[in-house]
């Protein structure tokens, strides 16, 4: 056994569980790629200064659980605790935004790192789709993603999430807001760092978990009612088109996401099967992020979905994702000349789009056939002297049992048709 083991928090995705994270992936990322989002990927480490402006410094993000390391060269640099911001950097980088066709669609999938308390459903290292639009200030827009998001889940067959909405105001009315809110919060019974949070970034108090905070928060103001008459408008546009829609959603005037960057539309997929983990994913619009990071002004919204956490909520409703076999055909030699005849075989199934695998080590038929059995393998294709010198071989129907002679050339041409 190796002495090593994955870090503390981390997983390793192993088959045959791996293919249900990847189907997850897939079953998000497709209605992207069926409205116009472009794949991006981006380095999975970017200048700690990029996340300190764009996630926020006051964020638990970036106080406690961003990995920041410092290279050879002295560079400052942290793995990548969320995407927006990488994705919005990569984009203004590459002039995306200046090619005359905005909003520019983006998706993504990778792997996302935060310094956190382990537990089921929260890890140091996780798995995120996400996608962004960038450059365009829209009510269709934001109601895009929201649709969309909600096509994925209910592809993979989930019924039991909700979405919460919210909006957070702009520059214009959420000054205001955050001076009343300051007032409140300044009359509680709140531990220190909480209380410099207050000064910094009193929204961000409204998303503190604890229950002691909670209580306290009961009678605490709300954004809805200090929304100017823009932002009003646009929430309302943004609620219509999710209604029309058939999109069902509810409002939460306290809801308050994470990450500093978020302006007007904010939302949240949560799934009551989770327990206190219960967010699978959640995303808003970032209309300031571009200039907060030295770009333009590019007014923007976007998303991130926990592959982790729909994975668990898969497991939640009990659903059983409906996955193609990994191998179709196993082959199964009997000696030498067996070998390299299967063996052509084996790659000519594969040429053709059939999944194929092979008896590998020299087994013998007892072990072979368990092999077979273990692979998942609707069919066995087994091969001895005698059949060699027939110029057949035998094909075995793994879930029947019954076992018909087919000439060695007819191989393929078989399996295509059985197998559709």
């Amino acid at each position: 056994m190796s002495t090593f083991k994955a870090p503390k928090g981390t997983y390793d995705l192993i088959p045959p569980a791996s293919a249900t994270y990847l189907a997850v992936r897939e079953a998000i990322a497709a209605p992207l790629r069926n409205s116009g989002y472009g794949y991006i990927e981006t380095p999975g480490f970017e200048n700690v200064e990029l996340f300190a402006r764009g996630v926020g410094e006051s964020t638990d993000i970036v106080t406690k659980e961003m990995y920041v390391f410092e290279t050879k060269g002295g560079d400052r640099l942290a793995l990548r605790p969320e995407g927006t911001a990488s994705v919005l950097r990569a984009a203004l980088e590459a002039n995306l935004h200046k090619a005359g066709n905005l909003p520019v669609k983006l998706w993504y999938s990778g792997s996302y790192y935060r310094y956190e308390r382990p537990q089921k459903g929260r890890y140091r290292h996780f798995s995120q789709v996400g996608a962004e639009a960038i450059g365009a200030e829209d009510p269709a827009l934001d109601a895009e993603l929201i649709i969309l998001a909600d096509q994925a889940y209910r592809s993979l067959g989930l019924s039991n999430f909700r979405i919460l909405l919210n909006s957070l105001g702009d520059k214009e009315c959420r000054p205001v807001y955050r001076a009343a809110l300051q007032d409140f919060l300044r009359g509680l019974d709140l531990d220190d760092d909480t209380r410099r949070r207050v000064e910094i970034n009193p929204l961000r108090v409204l998303d503190d978990k604890r229950e002691t905070v909670q209580k306290q928060l009961a009678g605490a103001p709300l954004l809805r009612d200090y929304l100017c008459d823009a932002c009003k408008t646009y929430h309302e546009e943004v609620r219509s088109l999710l209604t029309a829609q058939g999109v069902s959603f509810e409002d939460d005037p306290k809801l308050v996401r994470g990450l500093d960057y978020y302006t007007r539309t904010t939302f949240e997929f949560v799934h009551d099967g989770l327990g206190s983990q219960s967010a699978v994913g959640g995303g808003g619009r970032y209309d300031g992020l571009s200039e907060m990071i030295g770009g333009p002004a590019l007014p923007s919204v976007g998303w991130a979905l926990g592959v982790d956490r729909t994975v668990l909520a898969l497991q939640a409703e009990g659903i059983e994702l409906q996955l193609p076999p990994t191998t179709s055909v196993f082959a199964v030699p009997l000696g030498e000349e067996a070998r390299r005849i299967l063996f052509a075989k084996v790659t000519e199934l594969r040429k053709v789009g059939i999944a194929a695998d092979f008896s590998y080590g020299g087994k013998g038929l007892k072990a072979a056939m368990k092999a077979a059995n273990r692979s998942g393998a609707r069919y066995a294709l087994v091969l001895g002297e005698r059949d060699i010198a027939e110029g057949v071989v035998q094909l075995k129907d793994m879930e029947s049992g019954e076992q018909t002679a087919i000439g060695i050339n007819e191989i393929v041409a078989e399996l295509e048709s059985r197998l559709g």
